[in-house]
């Protein structure tokens, strides 16, 4: 991997970054100063949103097809740069193992970016227990600010899978060490501090959105926030580094700047606004990735982050693979895709024109291929073959064409609702036109919890929803395109500092659990010094 990896600075070159503006962590990797947004340069790029099909369990390739797609755009002579999240532990040693691509179409050093890169998740995680530390110092010193020990909502966070702190309670070792509480634990990517962290436009922003956080209710049912405990200094303090994005490299020397980590499924699943404001003001093209399928990351661009950051895509990239229509058909090409259409149709009502991504597996066949290239064709939309895990950024050339071509049409994308519209109606829209529900279905606390958010001012917030990946409903059991369920709103969780409610749908958790044979079964370290096992 060394020998293809060229020093950072010849990376930023690409990008005309001054050394002032670089932050070194090694040779191969660099933060990117705040300085870089100072309003001195123009906006230049066009942002190109990558999504997806319902995926199988391994994913469909965002990931690898968007590295690819910068990688095509570089092939043809235009400065691009891919925009990523970074990679949570939890699924590094769960199912999913590493998330910086694969084959020729990979982000290195791959290793480093997929553990411990450039201490970004260590800061939020120790960002966000910092502020339940001090809940919890408060409590037992006194409690001055009469907080309801039955109506604190900050859990801890910890960035692993680990299904035995789902549901805790602390203090119970005496008087000395603190007032007993039930509370828990949620993975480091679905803390609030990290979707504050990755929506925040500047440091000025991070420390207004960090000091909005909600922990709890007063006893007369007032709001507590981490700016009454007097802890957004020192979270900033903990996030001072981490708010700077981080540039590295594809395996093709095109500039990838990957920041920030909010899941997909649980919270609002893109790179961070800074990194993307970044890239739009150094390169032509940014390609930009987003959570699962179109239903979930996607539809969260278009109704959390748009919105707050008056960021616009140009254009949508929707990857389809035969492995995973085939998934959603029950084993039916043909049948899967009506899974295809509905992402479309979905893409469709946002104002955004779509490029179909035919992700290539070695053994997928010509003929499959060519049935959904012609499906597309049915429907209006341009399909392309993406072979970016074998042939890396020459594969991806005529997709980076249909791209730029779909990016040159009228276009005009808006979120799926406005500000003013009840919450529950808010729910429904997203349940309705986007999942295919026929209605809504809100649980006794759900709809408690939704009532008190909007009656204490948080009614004019967006819905972050929290589903299943596996399906376009609630249960992951239901394939293709489902319609005429009714969605379950198990709970709700207000995100203050995000500036959104995060609504749980059915079973969903916001701390996963490692399964029977976890990734982490196959990894160790040679004599060498050299990880296996890491993929």
């Amino acid at each position: 991997m060394s020998a293809l990896l060229k020093p950072i600075r010849e990376i930023a070159d690409q990008l005309d970054i001054a050394e002032d503006h670089l932050q070194y962590y090694g040779k191969f990797t660099a933060k990117l100063d705040l300085a870089l947004l100072d309003g001195n340069r123009p906006v230049r790029g066009k942002l190109i949103l990558v999504t997806a099909i319902t995926p199988t369990s391994h994913g469909e390739g965002k990931t690898v097809v968007s590295i690819g797609l910068a990688q095509g755009f570089a092939r043809t002579g235009r400065r691009a740069v891919v925009t990523l999240r970074e990679p949570s532990l939890g699924p590094v040693f769960g199912l999913k193992g590493g998330a910086t691509g694969g084959g020729r179409s990979q982000v290195i050093p791959s290793e480093m970016i997929n553990l411990h890169f450039n201490g970004d998740f260590h800061a939020v995680t120790s960002a966000h227990n910092l502020l339940a530390a001090m809940l919890d110092s408060h409590l037992h010193h006194g409690n001055a600010l009469g907080i309801d020990v039955d109506n604190i909502f900050w859990p801890r966070a910890l960035d692993m899978n680990d299904r035995a702190l789902r549901h805790i309670i602390v203090g119970l070792g005496g008087k000395a060490d603190g007032i007993p509480r039930e509370t828990g634990f949620v993975i480091t990517a679905a803390s609030e501090v990290m979707a504050v962290l990755a929506l925040a436009a500047s440091r000025e922003d991070l420390r207004r959105r960090l000091s909005d956080i909600v922990v709890g209710l007063t006893l007369d049912r007032q709001p507590v926030r981490a700016g009454d405990l007097k802890a957004t200094g020192a979270m900033m303090v903990l996030l001072n580094e981490a708010i700077m994005p981080n540039l590295v490299q594809t395996t093709e020397h095109t500039p990838a700047i990957i920041h920030a980590g909010p899941f997909g499924n649980i919270a609002h699943g893109t790179s961070s606004v800074i990194a993307q404001k970044m890239g739009l003001q150094l390169a032509d093209w940014v390609i930009n990735e987003t959570g699962f399928a179109a239903d979930l990351g996607a539809e969260k661009y278009m109704d959390l982050v748009m919105p707050s950051s008056g960021l616009k895509p140009s254009a949508a990239v929707l990857i389809a693979s035969v492995r995973g229509l085939e998934a959603q058909g029950g084993g039916s090409l043909t049948a899967g895709f009506a899974n295809l259409d509905k992402h479309l149709d979905n893409l469709a009502a946002f104002g955004l024109p779509v490029v179909v991504a035919l992700n290539r597996f070695a053994s997928d066949s010509d003929e499959d291929l060519a049935m959904i290239r012609a499906h597309c064709r049915e429907r209006g939309v341009e399909a392309v073959e993406a072979d970016v895990f074998a042939r890396g950024g020459e594969g991806a050339v005529d997709l980076a064409e249909a791209v730029v071509n779909a990016a040159s049409l009228p276009v005009c994308p808006k979120p799926l609702y406005e500000p003013e519209v009840p919450l529950e109606e808010k729910i429904c829209a997203v349940a309705c036109r986007i999942y295919g529900a026929a209605g809504v279905y809100f649980e006794s606390g759900s709809r408690k919890k939704l009532q008190q958010y909007a009656a204490l001012g948080f009614g004019r917030l967006p819905v972050c929803m929290a589903k299943t990946q596996s399906s376009l409903s609630d249960n992951p059991k239901l394939l293709g395109a489902p319609s005429g369920f009714t969605l379950t709103v198990t709970d709700v969780h207000l995100s203050a500092g995000a500036g959104f409610l995060v609504v749980i749908a059915g079973n969903m958790l916001r701390m996963p659990g490692l399964g029977k044979d976890p990734q982490a079964a196959h990894m160790d370290v040679n004599e060498a010094g050299e990880i296996v096992g890491l993929v």
